[in-house]
């Protein structure tokens, strides 16, 4: 039987005036979207274009909610309540679902964006609280969370469909947390050895982490990030390797 695997790719993180950078480059490469819903990138305009590509290439959408931080490209830890992580996630990904429906989609998944994400792979009631706005929005999202990580499992006990997701181009701990950006060595920047990381994700189950160990991962979806100055050079390595090695990319 042949492996199957999704690869995803944060989209729409600009502005109406600016470029769009390689978003519509990368798409034809990937099979699922994050579109940023404005409060760490993106604002309606973006959102609106960024859901129109999508839909033309036959891409799956999902929300990419964030902590309201600009500057700091929502990459920056925020002391914020469980009710306001709940109504900052449910604004959001609300905001996107109006306008996918304004373009004829559907809305397919929700992904946390940078420190939100992170916070909320180790923090149970955070990871909680976000699962429940996604439910409360629609039972019939699929939530995307760090594999092995607290938002898996508070998906999945709200009773939402989750995805175990792995990165292309970042390192990990062995604990099976990412390397935090801060550090050297947090982001993977040959494509090759990228790839080769996907590869043995999806058919070993296993990465290496930078401690030297290998520890067990679940890849369902893959990330690759569209705001690196190769992303697209990313984005096609990975999706030529992987399916050379016999794995199909489908959502």
């Amino acid at each position: 039987m042949m492996k199957t695997i999704d690869l995803n790719c944060d989209m729409g993180e600009s502005f109406g005036a600016y470029t769009m950078g390689s978003d519509e480059e990368i798409l034809p490469y990937i099979s699922s979207a994050n579109i940023a819903c404005g409060f760490h990138a993106g604002d309606p305009s973006t959102m609106r274009k960024t859901v129109r590509l999508a839909i033309h290439h036959d891409v799956a959408i999902g929300a990419h909610p964030g902590l309201p931080d600009l500057v700091g490209f929502g990459r920056r830890n925020m002391d914020i309540s469980l009710e306001e992580a709940y109504d900052l996630v449910a604004y959001q990904v609300g905001a996107l679902w109006g306008v996918v429906q304004a373009e004829g989609g559907r809305l397919r998944h929700v992904k946390a964006h940078g420190s939100l994400y992170n916070m909320a792979t180790t923090h149970v009631a955070l990871a909680e609280a976000i699962a429940q706005a996604v439910y409360d929005i629609d039972p019939n999202l699929v939530l995307f969370g760090l594999a092995g990580g607290a938002l898996l499992d508070a998906g999945e006990n709200v009773g939402l469909k989750t995805a175990s997701e792995v990165f292309a181009d970042r390192t990990y701990q062995e604990d099976g947390t990412l390397t935090s950006r801060r550090l050297e060595n947090a982001l993977i920047e040959d494509a090759e050895q990228a790839a080769q990381q996907v590869i043995r994700m999806i058919g070993e189950r296993k990465v290496h982490t930078l401690q030297g160990k290998d520890v067990d991962i679940l890849a369902e979806t893959v990330c690759i990030h569209g705001d690196g100055p190769h992303a697209l050079a990313f984005a096609k390595n990975v999706r030529e390797k992987i399916e050379g090695a016999g794995i199909h990319v489908q959502t």
